[in-house]
């Protein structure tokens, strides 16, 4: 039989997930993503991922400036959907999560409760988790924090960035939506509150404070820090470039940890396996980077046109 559902999402990672909606028994009545917006240097008009599946499966979309435009909502409770389906979207406020006869569930990239918030995959990696998982959850008026239905443990591998957390995820995620659907749809699903821990772990959205690489911490830090935050917004530091007299900014998409004994003040230096930066407890070896102006480079690129001496760290 099925469930008639909406789908809610926006990025690569929702995407995903409408995939598997699309090929299950359940229909997608319709799909609800961010409205259009320029992006980049050209400001050219940008459309969600899930925009463009929505529209290569002709399913009716809907791109709401308000969730709680009046018009929109009439045309969401129009479809008469059992359920709602969300997965990497805004917050949803109550008339909205609340009009479907069997609830709406949200998939989590995190077992909850920990890791509630914005970025639980980047956070994962950040902060050197092990393990991970996947939850499916009723929604309700406070985020991230309703019922949970199912939930998918994941071991984290010692080298994985976030893009290949991400990766990991999208097989298991997308049959747990399915497995949840299956569930409520036979009336087997036992949503449970969320089990009450003394102290959680949580997962705020990232900013430019946040995604500051401060050298005075140790070097594990660092790394973890810069696979955590690869491919997407990438970690980040300042350069003082010593000859020209002028602060560039530098991304660092690649690096590994190199323990002895340094000093944040000491210009950049080479060695074989790339260029050193000095952190707390020795030397975080950058692989990759960018600076201002400039195209990403593998070391041995940027050491062709420069000379690591020239720089050092800015700290804030």
């Amino acid at each position: 039989m099925g469930l008639n559902v909406v789908f809610m999402g926006t990025p690569l990672f929702a995407k995903h997930m409408l995939e598997g909606l699309y090929s299950s028994e359940h229909r997608v009545l319709a799909v609800v993503t961010v409205a259009d917006k320029p992006a980049g240097r050209g400001q050219k008009i940008q459309e969600s991922e899930v925009k463009c599946l929505a529209l290569e499966k002709d399913t009716p979309l809907l791109q709401p400036q308000s969730l709680k435009d009046p018009q929109f909502l009439s045309e969401l409770s129009a479809f008469r959907a059992d359920l709602f389906v969300v997965v990497a979207f805004r917050m949803l406020p109550e008339i909205v999560w609340k009009m479907p006869p069997k609830g709406t569930i949200n998939l989590h990239a995190s077992l909850l409760p920990n890791y509630r918030g914005a970025a639980p995959i980047h956070w994962a990696i950040i902060n050197g988790e092990k393990k991970t998982g996947l939850t499916t959850f009723f929604i309700n008026e406070r985020i991230d924090c309703g019922s949970v239905l199912l939930q998918k443990e994941l071991a984290i591998e010692n080298h994985w960035t976030t893009g290949m957390l991400h990766d990991a995820m999208l097989a298991p995620g997308s049959q747990l939506i399915l497995d949840t659907l299956n569930a409520i749809e036979h009336g087997t699903a036992m949503a449970q509150p969320q089990e009450v821990v003394d102290i959680l772990t949580e997962a705020p959205k990232l900013t430019k404070e946040n995604t500051f690489m401060d050298f005075s911490r140790s070097g594990e830090e660092l790394e973890r820090m810069v696979r955590g935050l690869n491919p997407f917004p990438t970690a980040y530091c300042y350069l003082e470039d010593i000859k020209n007299q002028q602060n560039l900014l530098c991304k660092i998409f690649e690096s590994k940890f190199l323990k002895g004994v340094s000093a944040l003040s000491e210009p950049l230096s080479a060695t074989k396996d790339g260029i050193n930066f000095p952190c707390q407890d020795g030397y975080l070896c950058v692989q990759k980077l960018q600076l201002e102006g400039k195209k990403a480079l593998d070391f041995k690129a940027f050491l062709a046109g420069n000379d690591p001496s020239n720089y050092r760290l800015v700290q804030k």
